[in-house]
């Protein structure tokens, strides 16, 4: 089993890999999965992120997650801490912590604890657990807010079939993954 460090740099260099067109497709693919997913089905609001580098394309998500009537929020770190922030018109949106898109906005704070997380990472497992980028903050923002169904979606080659844990590492309730091709 690969220690945390070892498994960034190799999650890293394969997702360097990809083509623009092969990320585009996955995550078009991804997001027909998650958009049947009942978990997906039963939220009101959707709290996702936006993605950057290679990551999973999430605008596409969030645009048809409003189209279904579900109110859309995505992180914004503000003083060390990340909350969530109702982002109604997805345009508004710049480079905040880390160069991650964010809101430019630092409200309306949102306020759902029912809705649905979509969880960011480098690799996951059939068991939820996840990989993050060493930040902590999704970790710390479930465990204030405990209630909330989380779901994560990956390519294919950032699921493995274990994964090393910490103590505060908190499991993803579903992860969705999907193979690159082309």
């Amino acid at each position: 089993m690969l220690d945390k460090k070892a498994l960034r740099a190799e999650i890293r260099e394969k997702k360097r890999a990809m083509t623009e067109a092969q990320i585009e497709k996955t995550s078009s693919l991804l997001g027909e999965q998650l958009r049947a997913h009942p978990a997906y089905q039963e939220a009101k609001s959707i709290f996702g992120y936006l993605s950057y580098n290679q990551e999973v394309r999430t605008m596409p998500m969030l645009e048809q997650a409003q189209k279904d009537g579900k109110r859309v929020a995505v992180p914004k770190v503000i003083d060390d801490k990340m909350i969530f922030i109702w982002l109604d018109d997805l345009s508004r949106v710049a480079l905040g912590y880390c160069d991650i898109p964010e809101p430019i906005d630092d409200g309306p704070e949102a306020v759902d604890e029912t809705a649905l997380v979509m969880m960011p990472g480098l690799a996951f497992d059939p068991e939820g657990h996840r990989c993050g980028y060493g930040g902590g903050f999704y970790d710390r923002y479930l465990e204030a807010h405990p209630h909330h169904p989380t779901i994560a979606m990956c390519y294919g080659f950032q699921l493995y079939e274990q994964l090393e844990v910490d103590a505060h590492d908190i499991p993803v309730d579903y992860v969705l993954s999907q193979e690159v091709t082309g």
